[in-house]
Protein backbone atom coordinates (compact mmCIF):
# COMPACT_ATOMS: atom_id res chain seq x y z
CA UNK A 1 0.00 0.00 0.00
CA UNK A 2 2.86 2.40 0.76
CA UNK A 3 4.33 1.80 -2.70
CA UNK A 4 1.00 1.64 -4.59
CA UNK A 5 1.98 4.49 -6.92
CA UNK A 6 4.57 2.14 -8.45
CA UNK A 7 2.61 -1.10 -8.17
CA UNK A 8 3.19 -2.04 -11.81
CA UNK A 9 6.92 -1.33 -11.55
CA UNK A 10 7.71 -3.55 -8.56
CA UNK A 11 7.78 -7.32 -8.11
CA UNK A 12 7.25 -8.71 -4.60
CA UNK A 13 8.64 -12.02 -3.33
CA UNK A 14 6.86 -12.65 -0.04
CA UNK A 15 8.84 -15.80 0.77
CA UNK A 16 12.44 -16.47 -0.07
CA UNK A 17 14.46 -19.49 1.09
CA UNK A 18 18.03 -18.46 1.87
CA UNK A 19 19.42 -21.95 2.28
CA UNK A 20 18.88 -25.58 1.33
CA UNK A 21 16.94 -25.74 4.60
CA UNK A 22 14.54 -22.77 4.74
CA UNK A 23 15.43 -20.10 7.28
CA UNK A 24 12.44 -18.69 9.15
CA UNK A 25 12.76 -14.98 8.50
CA UNK A 26 10.32 -12.09 8.25
CA UNK A 27 11.48 -10.24 5.19
CA UNK A 28 10.18 -9.16 1.85
CA UNK A 29 12.17 -8.94 -1.39
CA UNK A 30 11.07 -6.14 -3.70
CA UNK A 31 12.51 -6.07 -7.21
CA UNK A 32 12.34 -3.08 -9.53
CA UNK A 33 13.57 -2.02 -12.95
CA UNK A 34 16.64 0.21 -12.71
CA UNK A 35 14.98 2.91 -14.83
CA UNK A 36 12.03 3.33 -12.42
CA UNK A 37 12.02 6.07 -9.77
CA UNK A 38 9.80 5.09 -6.84
CA UNK A 39 7.57 7.97 -5.77
CA UNK A 40 7.24 7.12 -2.09
CA UNK A 41 10.16 8.36 0.06
CA UNK A 42 10.68 4.85 1.42
CA UNK A 43 11.48 3.61 -2.09
CA UNK A 44 13.91 6.39 -3.08
CA UNK A 45 16.84 4.22 -1.93
CA UNK A 46 15.64 1.20 -3.93
CA UNK A 47 17.83 -0.48 -6.54
CA UNK A 48 17.34 -3.80 -8.36
CA UNK A 49 16.92 -6.03 -5.28
CA UNK A 50 15.54 -4.61 -2.06
CA UNK A 51 15.35 -6.50 1.24
CA UNK A 52 12.70 -5.17 3.63
CA UNK A 53 12.40 -6.41 7.21
CA UNK A 54 9.54 -5.31 9.45
CA UNK A 55 10.08 -5.38 13.20
CA UNK A 56 6.99 -5.52 15.40
CA UNK A 57 6.71 -2.89 18.20
CA UNK A 58 7.87 -5.50 20.75
CA UNK A 59 10.98 -6.53 18.78
CA UNK A 60 14.39 -5.15 19.69
CA UNK A 61 16.62 -3.48 17.12
CA UNK A 62 20.15 -3.57 18.46
CA UNK A 63 23.47 -3.84 16.65
CA UNK A 64 23.27 -7.65 16.41
CA UNK A 65 19.75 -7.50 14.96
CA UNK A 66 20.97 -4.87 12.52
CA UNK A 67 23.83 -7.05 11.29
CA UNK A 68 21.49 -10.03 11.06
CA UNK A 69 19.45 -8.10 8.50
CA UNK A 70 22.65 -7.31 6.62
CA UNK A 71 23.52 -11.02 6.78
CA UNK A 72 20.17 -11.96 5.25
CA UNK A 73 20.89 -9.59 2.38
CA UNK A 74 24.37 -11.10 2.00
CA UNK A 75 22.88 -14.60 1.81
CA UNK A 76 20.38 -13.37 -0.76
CA UNK A 77 23.24 -11.92 -2.81
CA UNK A 78 25.24 -15.17 -2.62
CA UNK A 79 22.42 -17.42 -3.83
CA UNK A 80 22.13 -16.09 -7.36
CA UNK A 81 22.09 -18.59 -10.22
CA UNK A 82 25.63 -17.55 -11.28
CA UNK A 83 28.69 -16.02 -9.61
CA UNK A 84 28.07 -12.35 -8.77
CA UNK A 85 24.76 -12.41 -10.65
CA UNK A 86 23.31 -10.15 -7.98
CA UNK A 87 25.65 -7.20 -7.64
CA UNK A 88 26.27 -5.90 -4.11
CA UNK A 89 25.68 -2.33 -5.26
CA UNK A 90 22.30 -3.38 -6.67
CA UNK A 91 20.95 -4.53 -3.27
CA UNK A 92 19.44 -2.39 -0.51
CA UNK A 93 18.23 -3.12 3.02
CA UNK A 94 15.27 -1.43 4.72
CA UNK A 95 14.41 -2.08 8.38
CA UNK A 96 11.02 -0.85 9.60
CA UNK A 97 10.41 -0.18 13.28
CA UNK A 98 7.82 1.87 15.19
CA UNK A 99 10.14 3.59 17.66
CA UNK A 100 13.55 5.13 17.02
CA UNK A 101 16.31 2.66 18.06
CA UNK A 102 18.23 5.09 20.28
CA UNK A 103 20.68 2.44 21.52
CA UNK A 104 21.57 1.40 17.98
CA UNK A 105 22.06 5.00 16.85
CA UNK A 106 24.27 5.61 19.89
CA UNK A 107 26.38 2.60 18.87
CA UNK A 108 26.72 4.04 15.36
CA UNK A 109 27.86 7.38 16.79
CA UNK A 110 30.40 5.75 19.11
CA UNK A 111 31.86 3.71 16.25
CA UNK A 112 31.98 6.47 13.66
CA UNK A 113 29.14 5.14 11.52
CA UNK A 114 27.20 8.04 10.03
CA UNK A 115 23.40 8.29 10.16
CA UNK A 116 21.62 10.79 7.92
CA UNK A 117 17.97 11.76 8.41
CA UNK A 118 17.14 11.90 4.71
CA UNK A 119 13.38 12.35 5.22
CA UNK A 120 11.19 12.63 8.28
CA UNK A 121 11.32 9.23 9.95
CA UNK A 122 13.74 7.78 7.37
CA UNK A 123 17.39 7.38 8.32
CA UNK A 124 20.09 6.34 5.83
CA UNK A 125 23.18 4.64 7.27
CA UNK A 126 26.36 6.22 5.88
CA UNK A 127 29.19 4.02 7.00
CA UNK A 128 30.59 0.52 7.18
CA UNK A 129 27.62 -1.48 5.93
CA UNK A 130 27.58 -4.09 3.19
CA UNK A 131 24.63 -2.57 1.33
CA UNK A 132 22.84 0.80 1.16
CA UNK A 133 20.66 0.61 4.28
CA UNK A 134 17.84 2.66 5.75
CA UNK A 135 15.96 2.49 9.05
CA UNK A 136 12.33 3.59 8.86
CA UNK A 137 10.83 4.86 12.13
CA UNK A 138 7.08 4.71 11.55
CA UNK A 139 6.21 6.85 14.58
CA UNK A 140 8.04 9.78 12.98
CA UNK A 141 6.70 9.38 9.43
CA UNK A 142 4.43 12.04 7.92
CA UNK A 143 0.83 10.92 8.47
CA UNK A 144 -0.50 11.91 5.05
CA UNK A 145 2.25 10.14 3.11
CA UNK A 146 2.58 6.97 5.19
CA UNK A 147 -0.89 6.11 6.48
CA UNK A 148 -0.47 2.36 6.21
CA UNK A 149 2.81 1.90 8.07
CA UNK A 150 1.77 4.33 10.80
CA UNK A 151 -1.44 2.31 11.26
CA UNK A 152 0.63 -0.72 12.40
CA UNK A 153 0.79 0.52 15.98
CA UNK A 154 -0.92 -0.16 19.29
CA UNK A 155 -0.77 3.52 20.19
CA UNK A 156 -3.13 5.06 17.64
CA UNK A 157 -5.22 8.07 18.57
CA UNK A 158 -8.96 8.15 18.00
CA UNK A 159 -8.71 10.55 15.10
CA UNK A 160 -6.00 8.45 13.44
CA UNK A 161 -8.15 5.30 13.51
CA UNK A 162 -11.19 7.21 12.31
CA UNK A 163 -9.15 8.67 9.44
CA UNK A 164 -7.87 5.19 8.58
CA UNK A 165 -11.43 3.84 8.43
CA UNK A 166 -12.46 6.65 6.11
CA UNK A 167 -9.47 6.04 3.87
CA UNK A 168 -10.19 2.31 3.64
CA UNK A 169 -13.84 3.03 2.89
CA UNK A 170 -12.80 5.21 -0.05
CA UNK A 171 -10.85 2.44 -1.84
CA UNK A 172 -12.54 0.85 -4.85
CA UNK A 173 -9.96 -1.53 -6.36
CA UNK A 174 -10.27 -5.11 -5.09
CA UNK A 175 -6.55 -5.65 -4.42
CA UNK A 176 -6.12 -2.34 -2.62
CA UNK A 177 -9.21 -2.98 -0.51
CA UNK A 178 -7.97 -6.45 0.50
CA UNK A 179 -4.53 -5.12 1.47
CA UNK A 180 -6.03 -2.18 3.35
CA UNK A 181 -8.48 -4.43 5.20
CA UNK A 182 -5.56 -6.57 6.37
CA UNK A 183 -3.80 -3.49 7.79
CA UNK A 184 -7.01 -2.27 9.39
CA UNK A 185 -7.72 -5.63 11.02
CA UNK A 186 -4.29 -5.59 12.70
CA UNK A 187 -4.80 -1.98 13.78
CA UNK A 188 -8.27 -2.64 15.20
CA UNK A 189 -7.07 -5.64 17.20
CA UNK A 190 -4.14 -3.65 18.61
CA UNK A 191 -6.24 -0.62 19.61
CA UNK A 192 -9.32 -2.11 21.26
CA UNK A 193 -9.78 0.79 23.71
CA UNK A 194 -10.00 3.29 20.86
CA UNK A 195 -12.41 1.00 18.99
CA UNK A 196 -14.68 0.94 22.05
CA UNK A 197 -14.69 4.74 22.11
CA UNK A 198 -15.64 4.88 18.43
CA UNK A 199 -18.53 2.43 18.77
CA UNK A 200 -20.83 5.30 19.67
CA UNK A 201 -20.28 6.78 16.21
CA UNK A 202 -22.89 5.05 14.04
CA UNK A 203 -21.06 5.54 10.71
CA UNK A 204 -17.77 4.30 12.17
CA UNK A 205 -19.45 1.31 13.79
CA UNK A 206 -21.07 0.30 10.49
CA UNK A 207 -17.73 0.56 8.68
CA UNK A 208 -16.08 -1.61 11.33
CA UNK A 209 -18.80 -4.24 11.05
CA UNK A 210 -18.46 -4.42 7.26
CA UNK A 211 -14.68 -4.69 7.36
CA UNK A 212 -14.54 -7.14 10.26
CA UNK A 213 -17.50 -9.29 9.12
CA UNK A 214 -15.38 -12.28 7.95
CA UNK A 215 -13.44 -12.28 11.21
CA UNK A 216 -16.64 -11.89 13.24
CA UNK A 217 -18.20 -14.84 11.40
CA UNK A 218 -15.10 -16.92 12.11
CA UNK A 219 -15.21 -16.07 15.83
CA UNK A 220 -18.93 -16.85 16.03
CA UNK A 221 -18.36 -20.15 14.21
CA UNK A 222 -15.57 -21.15 16.58
CA UNK A 223 -17.67 -20.23 19.61
CA UNK A 224 -20.63 -22.25 18.28
CA UNK A 225 -18.42 -25.28 17.67
CA UNK A 226 -16.97 -24.97 21.17
CA UNK A 227 -20.46 -24.90 22.71
CA UNK A 228 -21.47 -27.91 20.62
CA UNK A 229 -18.45 -29.88 21.79
CA UNK A 230 -18.98 -28.86 25.42
CA UNK A 231 -22.64 -29.90 25.21
CA UNK A 232 -21.72 -33.31 23.79
CA UNK A 233 -19.10 -33.66 26.49
CA UNK A 234 -21.61 -32.90 29.26
CA UNK A 235 -24.05 -35.39 27.76
CA UNK A 236 -21.33 -38.07 27.68
CA UNK A 237 -20.47 -37.47 31.35
CA UNK A 238 -24.17 -37.60 32.35
CA UNK A 239 -24.58 -40.89 30.47
CA UNK A 240 -21.49 -42.33 32.15
CA UNK A 241 -22.82 -41.32 35.60
CA UNK A 242 -26.14 -43.04 34.93
CA UNK A 243 -24.38 -46.22 33.84
CA UNK A 244 -22.13 -46.13 36.93
CA UNK A 245 -25.10 -45.66 39.26
CA UNK A 246 -26.90 -48.62 37.67
CA UNK A 247 -24.11 -50.88 38.89
CA UNK A 248 -24.43 -53.02 35.77
CA UNK A 249 -21.38 -51.84 33.80
CA UNK A 250 -17.66 -51.98 34.30
CA UNK A 251 -15.50 -48.91 33.71
CA UNK A 252 -14.10 -50.49 30.56
CA UNK A 253 -17.61 -51.16 29.18
CA UNK A 254 -18.70 -47.58 29.86
CA UNK A 255 -15.61 -46.21 28.10
CA UNK A 256 -16.37 -48.42 25.10
CA UNK A 257 -20.08 -47.55 24.91
CA UNK A 258 -19.88 -43.77 25.55
CA UNK A 259 -18.08 -41.75 22.81
CA UNK A 260 -15.51 -39.17 23.89
CA UNK A 261 -14.83 -40.45 27.40
CA UNK A 262 -11.78 -42.45 28.52
CA UNK A 263 -11.56 -45.29 31.01
CA UNK A 264 -9.49 -43.05 33.33
CA UNK A 265 -12.27 -40.47 33.33
CA UNK A 266 -14.84 -43.15 34.09
CA UNK A 267 -12.80 -44.33 37.07
CA UNK A 268 -12.47 -40.75 38.26
CA UNK A 269 -16.26 -40.40 38.08
CA UNK A 270 -16.66 -43.67 39.98
CA UNK A 271 -14.49 -42.31 42.79
CA UNK A 272 -16.54 -39.12 42.89
CA UNK A 273 -19.73 -41.17 43.16
CA UNK A 274 -18.28 -43.44 45.81
CA UNK A 275 -18.33 -46.48 43.50
CA UNK A 276 -14.58 -47.15 43.31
Amino acid sequence: MELSANRNDLFYEREYNLNTKPLEIDLLVIKKNQTVQVENEIGRIFRGHNILEYKSPEDHLDIDTFYKSEAYAALYKSYGSAVDERKADDITVSIVREAKPEGLFQYFEEHGIGVERSYQGIYHIRGEVLFPTQIIVTRELVEESHTWLKALSDKLKKEQLKSLLERVDGLNQKLERELADAVLEVSVRANQEIVEELKGDESVCQALLEIMEPEINKIVGEATEKVRKETKREQAIDTARIMINSGKFTAREIAEYVPGISIEEVRSLEKGLGRA
